[in-house]
Order: C-alpha cells, then structure tokens, then sequence
C-alpha cells in the first residue's frame, strides 16, 4: 500500500443472521501526512466534509447480524460514493485519460471521486494534481472499499435470497438565519426517487424515525449518490437506502466534539437496526 495502508475493515456479527448491510463510507479519519502537509487547508478544516463518527453511530449493526463496512481514509482525500474515475481536468497538470468521467454536475460542485473542495466551497489544494499519484490513490482506496462492498452483497443473496444495504451519512447542521429554519429535516431517506429500494421497506424504515421524534424527509436534497444508485437493483434482489443524519443532532461541526445527543442518536439508530430483525421477511422482499 501507500498513504493508506488498511483502507477498509468490515466488523462482523458472531452470526450474520440479518439480511442486512451496513456501509460508512463517509467516516474515515486516517488523514495521510503527506495530504495534509501539501493541502492549503488546516486538519480541522479538511475534516468539515466528514461524516463524524458515523461508523460509531451505527456501530451496534454486528450486535444484532449484520456486518457494517467502513472506510478508514477521509472523504476529503477518496470519495467512493461517486464513480470510479469522475475527475474535474482543471485539477490536473496533464489532460486525463479518455476513460475519466469529466462532465457530472457533482464535479461542477468540486465533490468527485478526489475532492476540489470541502465544507463551504473551501479548495483542498494548493497546487494541481498528478494523475499518476491520484490513480494509485483510487486503487488504495476506492477499489477497495468496493471490492469489500461487492463482496458483502453476493454473500448475502446467496444466504439469504434477497440483501439490504443501509448506506450511512450525515448532512450539515442547518445554519443560522437559514431559510429552512427549525424546519428542515434531520434525518433524509434516500431510495432514488423509489427505484433503489422496494416501497414497504423504505416507509417502515421512515415510520420508525418518525416514532422516535425526528423530522424525517425523502429524496430532497439528498435522493442517494453512487452506492444506492449502482447497487441497488430490487429486480435483483439487492436494495439500498441512504440515510442521511443531521450533525447537529449528535455534534458541533465547529468544534468537531460530540455533544449531548449523542448518546440518544447511536440508540435510536441501535433500536432501529433491532427492529429490523423483528420484520416479516416476506414483507421485506419485493
């Protein structure tokens, strides 16, 4: 390996009993030294696009029977919720191979597979890129992690039939004075507009948040990115739900410190998973 040497870890339950995936793509927080040093933003900063401690919210999955896949490097330094090669040129000192995909509207936005940005727009780099450097990254990182992913899933339909991957994120806190107010969602389903995930699965997961009390929405803004989309195929068995997790409820994003709600979150999110295994899986497969 290189910058990163132990790029994922899948953390299994004693018994995978539950036909259920969990991913966390999002909450790595092994930075390489050398991305640091050669970036124009300080560590506290290039963290401000990490889903804090997701992995850890979400951390009682192999307690009740399903694996939960996590990535150790930062979405800063690889984002594997986007394509494989989905490059802004204009990063590069050298035009890129014809293979890169160089026109989405995410790269527009500075948030392709190597991140221009985070946060508020703020640009990672002080320097462009080599695409040597940047393609061995992808090999370190996002092959990897998909491998591992792809790898879960074919395990799953063969003992089970039919997977569920639950893709876990977190949003940006609502700033103050915004016009969403107090009342934007905190918890976000995304099921790509109902083509991800069959409709009972995706409006019992979505009765649940709401019986802990949070204001939950679907699919605006966040509707899934790559993994729900790539992944989940319910003609084939497999579907996928993001979720999205406002940070104000469990942590100050400023701070980067947990807060007081913490504690609540990671148990409504263990209560949610238990629940799961309580479904009649008949009901479950579309």
């Amino acid at each position: 390996m290189g910058a990163v040497s132990n790029p994922v870890t899948i953390n299994w339950p004693d018994e995978w009993n539950l036909p259920f995936i969990f991913s966390s793509p999002h909450s790595g927080r092994h930075y390489p030294q050398e991305f640091v040093s050669n970036s124009k933003l300080d560590y506290p900063a290039l963290r401000q696009s990490e889903d804090f401690l997701v992995d850890k919210l979400f951390s009682a999955a192999p307690s009740f029977g399903a694996p939960i896949l996590c990535a150790h490097f930062p979405r800063a330094y690889c984002d594997v919720n986007r394509e494989a090669f989905e490059l802004d040129p204009n990063m590069f000192t050298t035009p890129l191979p014809k293979y890169v995909s160089t026109n989405s509207s995410r790269l527009s936005s500075g948030i392709g597979t190597i991140p221009k940005v985070v946060g508020a727009g703020q640009e990672i780099y002080a320097e462009k890129l080599d695409f040597e450097e940047i393609r061995d990254r992808i090999d370190e990182c996002y092959f990897p992690y998909h491998h591992a992913l792809r790898q879960l899933i074919s395990e799953g339909l063969k003992r089970f039939g039919s997977i569920y991957l639950i893709d876990c994120h977190s949003m940006p806190a609502v700033r103050s004075g915004s016009r969403f107010g107090n009342k934007r969602p905190e918890i976000i389903l995304g099921n790509r507009y109902g083509t991800s995930c069959e409709s009972t699965f995706f409006y019992r997961s979505l009765d649940h948040f709401e019986s802990f009390g949070y204001r939950v929405g679907h699919n605006s803004p966040y509707a899934g990115g790559f993994i729900t989309t790539h992944y989940g195929k319910p003609d084939k068995n497999i579907h996928a739900l993001q979720i999205e997790i406002s940070r104000d409820l469990y942590m100050d994003q400023k701070t980067l410190t947990l807060n007081e709600g913490f504690e609540t979150l990671h148990n409504n999110l263990s209560r949610y998973i238990a629940e799961l295994g309580m479904y009649d899986s008949s009901l479950l497969i579309a």
